[in-house]
């Protein structure tokens, strides 16, 4: 037997190659996997096949070289090439097996399989190469040992490919697998030279004939070595400035993104959601630097208080999309007629604001004389033959005030004074004005008395399940028939009541007075009636709030989850971390929570996704032009959407037409409220309206004593 030996430096050559062959072979399942193209995605499978099974054959060749024998050796080129096309074969294959998006253990074990018995074939075809005569002979034992080595090294391979394949390129992460996994592969070749016998008088016939000669051989593998190794840092270097440029655009997007969300959530919470123009708090901003202005420049500038006259009869005649209808283009109007430095502004309901800076007393009567003859004009509404007029209150810095609060009382001072004057007039702020604030101490005396006098009354609005189309309860609206003044709008004595804090009075004897009816529709036997009903934010703030609501449970025998606690957005966000510690209470006392005017407010997902609300109201300027618009379509589709991931119930309130209704409830509404399905009424007529097994559809117009609302409204 011929005694074989080793150079033992390129041995370790052979296992540096084998290591850089194992570290292509983890990247370029990386880059297979994460292409973001089918197109891309091919090309790196077939490119990083090609340049892994180099890489294998060259740790190969570069271990034969490291043998010697005493006789010339050399390689035969066409066994040499088949050997070749094999490892770059079982390298394609096993790249194409972890980019599959699974890999079970059955299809793992006969990938292993295939591609160990491709890697020695490899290795036994390139043995062939030297063409020995007599032939090399082989070891049993060795023999078996190398097969089953390759396909364990294949098997750890493809394993440690898969699980890294979606794994970030960061060196470190992939150099210990890649020495284990070259460490095998190598072993696996020498296990394979181990088993060869060479018979004392062989000879190499490759070196004899055409065959490749080794010095040829050598500088041949020392070329695709360096042309692997560039090619593992040319990737990897263009790959990294890609990622990293990648990177940097994403980033840039998402900051731009993030600009552009940070702007919309400006715009609505410094902005009124119907008419678009500025709200209470913009509002306050631009008079504080009015005064500001008018403080340095010695200016004048005057705060104009408009309120429509007659606008609740235009909604309780033709409903509250008229009547938003009618607000949009009353503000569209009134801004025509400004210049670009004044500012017009919506408080809320039909509450106007103008801030306009002028010179003296003409500019005002003539600014407020143009506005009443814009508004007075008519078809504001297409579709509705509306006769509108507005009373307007104007307060003058610095001749009347020089704080934004006193101006925008003596505003509201002054358009009272137009509204008993005859309305569709203006009036200037005076002294004697000031009398008013001892009307509103009468009318805030009156209510603290209202109570015990029994002049606060609650009326009941149906609210309907829409897979039973059958009256499962009401929300209670809040009422004051006042002795003297007759009824008083809610808007009016709920704001006098917040300002003074006799709202949390209110707020306890609407809770008692519900629940006690409650009980008393169970006794009739509407035992799955619930009630719902409203709370300021002055009353959600109260410490006394959680046990008011489990004395009134249990006062009137209620069952929590008949009773539904109503609460704005903006409430909830006041003080977030105490909102959502009272709500988790109320929540684990079994009460209903319902997030009221829900995509009016300000808010965050971060935290509705944290608060225990049960369900969610849409506000009906999403409902008003449901039938018209793909916008508020796609908008009630995506709160249906999110509130029913949460776990919550949809109520779609202000539904006044039959196509509303057919829209929310194919959009997925679980409730609904509006005048289509009823008005609100007292309690008796309640029971005689929806006393049967399906809601009553008519509107009843002779019942709408004060149209539909809000307690807080």
């Amino acid at each position: 037997m011929l005694i074989g030996s080793y150079t033992p430096w390129l041995v370790v050559v052979s296992l540096v190659v084998a290591i850089l062959a194992s570290f292509t072979a983890l990247d370029m399942a990386n880059r297979v996997t994460t292409a973001p193209s089918p197109r891309i995605s091919v090309l790196w499978l077939l490119g990083g096949g090609c340049a892994m099974g180099l890489g294998i054959w060259s740790m190969h060749f570069i271990g034969m070289l490291a043998f010697r024998l005493p006789i010339p050796l050399g390689y035969d080129l066409p066994l040499t090439a088949v050997s070749l096309l094999a490892a770059v074969a079982s390298s394609i294959f096993a790249l194409w097996l972890v980019s599959r998006p699974t890999l079970p253990h059955s299809r793992l074990a006969l990938g292993a399989v295939l591609m160990g018995c491709g890697i020695a074939s490899m290795h036994y075809i390139g043995m062939a190469a030297m063409l020995m005569r007599p032939g090399i002979e082989y070891h049993a034992g060795w023999f078996t040992l190398s097969v089953l080595v390759a396909v364990a090294a294949s098997w750890v391979a493809l394993f440690v490919a898969f699980r890294l394949r979606h794994n970030d390129t960061r060196l470190h992460h992939r150099i210990v697998p890649a020495v284990l996994l070259g460490t095998a592969i190598v072993g696996m070749h020498y296990t394979g030279m181990a088993a060869a016998r060479f018979p004392a008088n062989s000879i190499c016939g490759a070196a004899a004939g055409d065959g490749l000669q080794t010095q040829w051989l050598a500088a041949l593998v020392m070329v695709l070595t360096i042309a692997i190794l560039a090619v593992v840092l040319l990737v990897s270097w263009l790959d990294q400035r890609q990622q990293a440029q990648l990177l940097r655009l994403r980033n840039q997007r998402l900051r731009s993104s993030l600009d552009d969300a940070e702007a919309e959530l400006s715009q609505a919470a410094l902005h009124d959601p119907l008419t678009h123009l500025p709200n209470r708090l913009l509002l306050q901003q631009h008079i504080d630097q009015a005064l500001v202005d008018a403080e340095l420049r010695g200016g004048r500038f005057a705060v104009m208080f408009m309120d429509l006259d007659g606008f609740k009869q235009v909604n309780d005649a033709y409903g509250h999309q008229t009547g938003d209808s009618l607000l949009v283009a009353v503000a569209a109007r009134t801004r025509q007629l400004l210049r670009p430095t004044d500012v017009l502004a919506r408080l809320g309901g039909d509450e106007f604001v103008l801030v306009v800076a002028i010179e003296n007393d003409e500019d005002v009567a003539a600014v407020a004389n143009r506005i009443l003859q814009a508004i007075g004009k008519g078809n504001l509404v297409p579709s509705h033959d509306l006769q509108i007029t507005a009373s307007i209150g104007i307060a003058i810095c610095p001749d009347h005030a020089a704080s934004e609060r006193q101006l925008m009382g003596y505003a509201d001072a002054a358009m009272y004074q137009a509204k008993e004057a005859g309305r569709n007039a203006y009036v200037v702020f005076a002294a004697w004005m000031s009398d008013s604030a001892e009307q509103q101490f009468r009318l805030l005396a009156d209510l603290r008395r209202a109570v015990e006098l029994k002049q606060l009354f609650l009326q009941y609005q149906p609210k309907v399940r829409v897979s039973t189309h059958q009256v499962c309860g009401a929300e209670a609206l809040l009422r004051w028939q006042h002795p003297e003044h007759g009824l008083i709008p809610p808007d009016r004595f709920i704001r006098l009541a917040e300002r003074s804090g006799v709202i949390n009075d209110l707020g306890r004897w609407v809770l008692n007075e519900a629940c006690q009816q409650v009980r008393r529709w169970h006794d009739a036997g509407h035992d799955s009636w619930s009630v719902s009903i409203n709370l300021s934010p002055i009353q959600f703030g109260s410490p006394n709030l959680l046990q008011e609501v489990s004395d009134a449970l249990e006062r009137h025998r209620v069952e929590p989850r008949r009773l539904v606690l109503e609460i704005t957005e903006s409430a909830v966000m006041r003080d977030t971390d105490t909102s959502l510690r009272l709500l988790q209470s109320l929540a684990r006392l079994g009460v209903g929570i319902s997030i009221d005017d829900f995509g009016t407010g300000y808010s965050s997902l971060l935290y509705l996704k944290r608060l225990p609300a049960t369900e969610i109201k849409i506000d009906h300027a999403f409902i008003r032009d449901l039938e018209n618009s793909s916008e508020d379509v796609v908008i009630v589709s995506a709160i249906v959407a999110l509130g029913h991931a949460l776990d919550m119930d949809i109520v779609a309130e202000g539904v006044e037409t039959a196509g509303q209704r057919s829209y929310l409830e194919r959009l997925g509404c679980d409730f609904l409220q509006g005048y289509l399905l009823g008005r609100p009424v007292d309690p008796e007529r309640f029971m005689q309206l929806h006393d049967l097994p399906r809601p009553r559809m008519s509107l009843a117009p002779e019942l709408n004593t004060l149209g539909g609302g809000h307690f807080l409204d």
